[in-house]
C-alpha cells in the first residue's frame, strides 16, 4: 500500500521561471519514478478509461491539436504528443490559462514520469498561496497514481479516504512546496505564510503553525 511519507519523499519538486513567448511565467516541476513499464504508464496517462481510474474523467479529441475536458475541472488544447514519450498541452481553468508538459522514461526500477505546469508570473492565485496551490492538486494526483499503479491497486479516484491522513497529506505536500519555493527564491516568510494559506484553502481551516 502506498504510504503518505514515502509518497511525499518519492516526488522529486522544482519552482523555477522561464520567458515564453516573451511573457514571464512560473514553473513548477514534478518528478516521480514508479515501478510499472514506461508503455503501462504512458497508457494509464493517457487512456481515458484509465484516466478515470485514477484522476478524472476526460472527453473530447485525445490528439495533437484537439480539444479536451476533464469532468469538473480544467480543459485545454492538445499542442503536441509523441506517443509513449511526450505530450504538452494548455491548462484553462477559471478563466486563466497556463500549460501543462509531461515525459514519460525509462528508469532504472521502472519508468520515470516528469510533469511542468506554467502558470503566469502575476497570477493572483500563485501571489497568494505560492507554488502549493497548483502543487498540491497535482501530488494528490500523483498519489491517486501511485495507489492505481501497485498491485491490486484502486480502480477509483476517491477509494483513499481522506480524513486525518489527507489533512496529514496536505500538510506534508504544502511544506515540500514551501521548500522549493524558498529554494526558488522566495523570502522564508513569504514562503511559509503562503503554505500555510494552501493548507486552509484545501482542508478548509486554518494551519496554527506560523513557524
Amino acid at each position: 500500500m502506498v504510504e503518505v511519507t514515502g509518497q511525499i519523499e518519492a516526488v522529486r519538486r522544482r519552482v523555477g521561471r522561464r520567458a515564453v513567448g516573451g511573457v514571464d511565467r512560473h514553473v513548477l516541476t514534478l518528478e516521480q519514478e514508479l515501478p510499472v513499464t514506461p508503455e503501462d504508464l504512458w497508457v494509464a496517462l493517457t487512456a481515458p478509461r484509465r484516466l478515470a481510474r485514477w484522476f478524472l474523467p476526460v472527453s473530447g479529441a485525445l490528439r495533437a491539436g484537439g480539444r479536451f475536458q476533464l469532468e469538473g475541472n480544467a480543459g485545454g488544447t492538445i499542442e503536441s504528443c509523441s506517443p509513449g514519450s511526450a505530450f504538452s498541452a494548455t491548462w484553462e481553468f477559471g478563466g486563466a490559462v497556463g500549460r501543462i508538459a509531461v515525459t514519460v522514461a525509462a528508469a532504472d526500477d521502472g519508468a520515470r514520469l516528469t510533469l511542468e505546469h506554467e502558470t503566469d508570473a502575476d497570477d493572483p492565485t500563485w501571489a497568494e498561496h505560492g507554488p502549493g496551490a497548483t502543487g498540491v492538486g497535482w501530488d494528490l494526483s500523483l498519489l491517486g497514481l501511485a495507489l492505481h499503479l501497485e498491485p491490486g491497486g484502486a480502480d477509483d479516484p476517491d477509494a483513499w479516504d481522506g480524513g486525518d491522513d489527507g489533512r496529514w497529506f496536505v500538510e506534508l505536500s504544502a511544506e515540500a512546496w514551501r521548500a522549493a519555493d524558498v529554494a526558488g527564491g522566495t523570502d522564508t516568510v513569504q514562503a511559509r505564510a503562503r503554505a500555510n494559506r494552501t493548507v486552509e484553502a484545501y482542508t478548509g481551516s486554518e494551519d496554527e503553525d506560523d513557524g
